[in-house]
């Protein structure tokens, strides 16, 4: 069991020192390369090395896939936001990291034949994307250049949805306490 783990070791120690002298002989060879653009691949290629210790394991190292696909969805994430500029998208991109767990915990099942995991992790993964598209329709409405029309236009229609219930006109009778309430009594 010991030489496995240290053949893990040596397999993730091996992968990581060709990328970086790959990543080196690419700065090298190509000096024209956008780095500025590149570096996401880094994270995602770290993110990476989890699944192959993943695989080159066995089944006992499942839980490899958590932080490999927590690791590579952060650098998708960054790659999508590095090539858009639109780096707002953080303040709702975060529940794709909770997808992410999700993803790592089914992945861990699957390669583990523990159905219950497979299970929590499609639950975790669901949360995550309600979070994510809440969040998200929230955000952008607020950050957009349509919140110039659409936020406010909603504000009014929800304060005035809440007038018009509150006084009791959607419900097509007057509420007389309403006013009551109001006025203080006479004497």
């Amino acid at each position: 069991m010991e030489t496995n783990r240290s053949n893990i070791g040596a397999l993730i120690g091996g992968a990581v020192l060709i990328a970086i002298g790959l990543l080196s002989l690419a700065g090298q060879v190509f000096h024209s390369l956008n780095w500025g653009f590149l570096w996401p691949f880094i994270v995602i290629g770290i993110g990476a090395l989890f699944f192959v210790a993943m695989f080159a394991g066995g089944k006992q190292t499942a839980a490899f896939a958590i932080p490999g696909s927590i690791i590579s969805g952060i650098g998708l994430i960054l790659l999508f936001q590095n090539i858009t500029g639109h780096w707002e998208s953080m303040s709702y991109f975060w529940a794709l990291i909770l997808v992410s767990v999700g993803v790592g915990i089914y992945i861990m099942g699957w390669y583990g034949g523990e159905e219950t995991q497979k299970q929590s992790g499609l639950r975790v993964a669901k949360i995550g994307l309600i979070l994510f598209v809440i969040f998200g329709v929230f955000f952008e409405m607020i950050f957009s250049s349509l919140s110039n029309i659409v936020f406010p236009v909603l504000l009014i229609a929800l304060g005035a949805y809440l007038v018009l219930t509150r006084s009791g006109l959607l419900r097509g009778k007057k509420n007389k306490s309403a006013a009551d309430d109001i006025l203080p009594p006479a004497n």
